[in-house]
């Protein structure tokens, strides 16, 4: 099988935007409105109608077979509302989420996005966690950044996580690493904050204990792991200089990266510098970058050729990254798949 670990709805029929405008709205004229869950009118051949035009028809057309699927990253927005607007946006985004893979269970696994809010602790999104694991996800989205680019949140080595890892443990469900919607203008969503964020995420990380402290839980940096493999070398120094220890051992079993990278170069690096272990395909299709590349008439986004085209892997290799280690880490896809 060929398994895209990184994709979102991005095709989101239009009740499920006025819903969220009519939220917006809401909160903007009383941020401490809380209302109710309510409902979203939306009918499963809108749904239908909304896959197969769009993430369907490219997967047949790319030649891959099953996606993770997520709510839309830049819509997760946790830092618009309060705790009780972003719960009830959540649960509807993870219920349609469900919907989706119910309706196209061969082509579409779900992954959750997680009811966080700027000064939310960590523990109080394990219900939502929880319930959808129950409804058979198999991982889910974590912000490390609610404030939209402001970054007033506790870096994810604080104690306060320590509640939420342990139940990604117990549950043995990864978490991949992804910010939403930049509200700080200094950044672009989809460009300087998503790769920064990536960067940033590593970085606490490699400071931190939480892998000592939980040896089994496993995270996915997107988008190739941000500025992390053309900066290893940097990452490995400091590593020595701090008296961190051995790079390799102190974050590879616990970090993979996506090939969520949009050129032949860039994915070559990737490859080369990151063990094949440590690598899981993903396009995140109709996403960030949607047009053709010009100097090879393709898509940015068809990562699949960039893979196909390395001339290093094996063919071993390539499997692992397109399906082995998909199954590894995300090992709840078993059950869905059967």
């Amino acid at each position: 099988m060929i398994i895209d670990c990184h994709g979102h709805y991005t095709t989101f029929p239009k009740a499920v935007a006025d819903y969220r405008e009519q939220q917006k709205n809401q909160v903007n004229i009383d941020p401490n409105f809380i209302g109710e869950k309510g409902i979203i009118n939306l009918t499963d051949d809108q749904i239908r109608e909304s896959i197969v035009k769009n993430q369907l028809r490219l997967q047949q057309e790319r030649g891959t077979d099953l996606t993770l699927f997520s709510p839309r990253a830049s819509w997760m927005s946790h830092h618009l509302g309060n705790q009780h607007t972003s719960r009830f946006w959540t649960e509807h985004q993870n219920d349609i989420i469900r919907r989706v893979c119910d309706l196209f269970p061969a082509n579409f696994a779900p992954v959750a996005q997680l009811p966080q809010s700027p000064g939310l602790t960590p523990e109080k999104l394990i219900p939502e966690l929880i319930r959808c694991v129950e409804m058979g996800f198999v991982g889910c989205n974590l912000n490390p950044d609610t404030t939209g680019g402001h970054w007033r949140d506790l870096p994810l080595s604080d104690k306060s996580w320590y509640p939420f890892y342990e139940k990604m443990v117990e549950l043995d469900i990864p978490a991949m690493i992804h910010v939403s919607e930049a509200c700080n203008s200094c950044f672009s969503t989809t460009g300087s904050y998503y790769l920064s964020a990536d960067t940033v995420a590593f970085d606490q990380f490699m400071y931190s204990d939480v892998f000592k402290d939980f040896p089994t839980i496993k995270f996915i940096i997107p988008h190739g792991g941000g500025a992390v493999p053309y900066h290893w070398g940097r990452f490995r120094g400091i590593a020595q200089d701090k008296g961190l220890g051995d790079l390799k051992e102190k974050v590879l079993h616990n970090i993979f990266f996506d090939t969520c990278v949009y050129h032949q170069p860039g994915i070559d690096l990737l490859l080369e510098v990151i063990p094949v272990d440590n690598i899981l395909f993903a396009s995140e299709m109709i996403g960030a970058v949607r047009g053709i590349d010009p100097e090879t008439g393709h898509y940015y986004d068809d990562t699949k050729r960039y893979i196909d085209n390395n001339s290093k892997l094996t063919h071993e290799e390539k499997h692992k990254i397109f399906e082995t280690n998909a199954l590894r880490i995300f090992s709840r896809l078993k059950h869905w798949i059967q």
